[in-house]
């Protein structure tokens, strides 16, 4: 142990006289450091200081956009392997070596060492420690959703191009939509993104097209579907777009619903109401038909990133993908085009699934719409910006608990730190560490107000636009903020303004709240408290709600969603501390409000960060029902 403990320093110091540590030796020591404390922390993954043929690869993970292959180039070159895990979602992997001269040789050399991600706009630097062991679990790929059935290459190549061709989005902008993120074109009937319905009385002229006629063919055929469609819509989507979890209206139409995929592959998440979510891999030139359970009860979306989490192995071209780690890597995602054909219904559907169908509860139910297709501004300010203005004071008299990992976060910066609190709200975490120097933000004046009367700094400012110089702060913290605005651009932008304000070297702590409210057969706090009844709130005429609205301490079925919020009499006239005597007359007795989210699935947010330049993802986790990331600026 002594010999190899002398080893280690001879590397760190070029020779065995140990002589004081260069700049950047102490650098490379301190992080290595760091991202042991940060694994055994938020990972629970132990590291040893003696060597082992197992080791761990901080940053060398899919959660950083480093996939197997590139992974395996870079170790393979210091020996023999026996096996190299990859869990999906994480900010590292774990290798074992054939022999432990192997092990040893990569740990003296790699850690440290800069490699490039995936999408090749920046470097992830690698982090290498000892572990005792990996353990390794056989898991079988989980099954299909019933009622859930795949045909691969139902088109060759050649007439893949023909439909993609003819499809002509330059040239013929009929019946076609530039939606915030894709385009759209509808035949036969036009889909209607504010109700999730079509006009079965305003049918489009011309029908299907006819370059569509050899594939339905083949399907009737087939017996993939039972009557012919009369409803066609097209999608294209570039790198990084999806569409929030959906079922496709039960009164709309019929069932049996066919998906054919061009141009790229896909993974497609479908999840039912229970939790579970099966990620499905979708080929190229592959058709999807969800007909019974798969149609009517799961909800089926595309997380919107770069690349999709797939199995390596061959021969899996489709089908779900397992949670294997020794088969996981990455696959860049390419232009999609997808053309979903459907048969308008023209009376009430009688499925079996009555919980979930708007036909059989009495009332047009809203299936969880399409909210890039919404004007964001316009829904934060009438259920974001607005409605904590005006519940700003029964808001803050619950928020008076810091979180513990926020809190942290915070105590590990350096005394004498400058941090900025961006969507402070009430200021709660502004004097959790006395030794820093800490200014808070937020959209509410309400808010700030309080922040005021607790001698907090604070100023109202949007957090896409906040009013502080550009690489001045040694930290930053946006806690339950960047789930408030409406598209995915606009959330882009609100981490892009988080690390404008760092200084190079400088941390940002983000937390998101998360679709998964369940995470390793763990609740969160936010379920665990939740109620017996099953009471479903409807909306009232005066609010005109296009989205779905959650029931409150029950698991999340969409993405985008209304929360409401309660506020009662006695805590609009004892809690607001915003409001003035001269203002509580304006308050109605007992008001309900609704507050806009878009809550995060796994690996939505790290995809997200990655979008910007000049930083990376130092850890990630799941804290209490949010998806958090550690962001440094480089």
């Amino acid at each position: 142990m002594a010999a190899y403990s002398e080893s280690i320093d001879e590397r760190m110091l070029g020779h065995n006289t140990r002589p004081k540590l260069s700049k950047e030796q102490k650098k490379l020591m301190k992080k290595e450091v760091k991202a042991k404390n940060i694994l055994l922390r938020h990972e629970g993954v132990e590291t040893v200081s003696r060597p082992s043929k197992s080791l761990v690869v901080a940053n060398g993970g899919l959660g950083n956009g480093v996939s197997r292959q590139q992974l395996l180039e870079v170790l393979k070159t210091h020996g023999l392997l026996e096996s190299l895990v990859m869990p999906p979602n994480k900010p590292y992997s774990f290798v074992t070596y054939a022999s432990l001269e192997a092990a040893i040789s990569a740990y003296s050399s790699l850690s440290g060492q800069d490699i490039p991600s995936v999408d090749s706009e920046q470097k992830v630097t690698l982090y290498l420690s000892f572990v005792e062991k990996v353990e390794v679990k056989e898991m079988s790929p989980p099954a299909l959703p019933p009622g859930l059935l795949f045909v691969e290459n139902i088109v060759s190549p050649e007439e893949e191009l023909v439909l993609l061709e003819n499809i002509s989005w330059e040239t013929d902008n009929s019946n076609q939509k530039s939606l915030k993120h894709r385009r759209v074109k509808h035949y036969g009937y036009e889909f209607r993104y504010d109700n999730n319905n079509v006009a079965r009385d305003q049918p489009l002229p011309g029908g299907l097209p006819e370059f569509c006629n050899v594939l339905l063919d083949r399907c009737l055929l087939q017996g993939l579907i039972k009557n012919m469609p009369d409803q066609l819509t097209i999608n294209q989507y570039e790198p990084g777009q999806g569409i929030p979890p959906h079922i496709d209206t039960h009164s709309a139409f019929e069932d049996g619903i066919l998906s054919l995929s061009l141009g790229s592959e896909i993974v497609i998440d479908f999840r039912h109401p229970d939790g579970t979510t099966v990620p499905v891999m979708v080929p190229q030139r592959s058709v999807l038909v969800m007909s019974g359970e798969s149609r009517y009860l799961w909800t089926h979306g595309i997380t919107p990133r770069k690349f999709d989490v797939i199995q390596v192995a061959e021969g899996q071209k489709v089908g779900t993908v397992s949670g294997n780690t020794e088969e996981l890597t990455l696959s860049k995602r390419g232009t999609r085009t997808s053309f979903t054909f459907r048969k308008v219904r023209h009376g009430p559907c009688q499925c079996t699934f009555p919980s979930v169908c708007d036909s059989q509860q009495g009332i047009e139910k809203k299936s969880p719409p399409r909210v890039s297709d919404l004007e964001p501004e316009s829904l934060e300010k009438e259920y974001v910006h607005k409605v904590y203005e005006d519940i700003a004071g029964h808001f803050s008299s619950t928020r008076h608990t810091p979180w513990p990992k926020v809190v942290d976060f915070l105590m590990s910066l350096s005394a004498g730190s400058l941090v900025a609190d961006v969507g402070c709200g009430n200021g709660k975490y502004i004097g959790v560490h006395k030794n820093l120097y800490m200014i808070g933000c937020d959209r509410s004046k309400n808010l700030v107000d309080i922040c005021g009367k607790r001698k907090f700094e604070a100023c109202v400012c949007d957090a896409l636009s906040v009013p502080f110089r550009s690489g001045s702060f040694d930290a930053c913290i946006s806690i339950a903020v960047i789930h408030h605005f409406a598209t995915e651009e606009r959330r882009l932008a609100a981490v892009q303004e988080l690390i404008r304000l760092l200084k190079r070297g400088g941390k940002a702590l983000i937390y998101v709240w998360a679709m998964e409210q369940e995470y390793k057969k763990n609740k969160s706090k936010y379920l665990k408290e939740g109620k017996t009844s099953n009471e479903r709130i409807i909306p009232d005429a005066k609010s005109d709600q296009t989205l779905p609205i959650h029931t409150n301490r029950t698991a999340f079925d969409s993405q985008d969603l209304l929360v409401p919020w309660h506020l009662k009499a006695n805590n609009q006239a004892r809690n607001n501390e915003a409001t003035t005597a001269k203002e509580e007359h304006q308050l109605l007795p007992g008001s309900l409000y609704h507050r806009y989210y878009h809550v995060f699935c796994e690996g939505e947010l790290e995809t997200l960060c990655t979008r910007v330049t000049g930083v990376t993802v130092r850890h990630s986790y799941h804290d209490q029902g949010n998806w958090c990331v550690v962001l440094e600026k480089l």
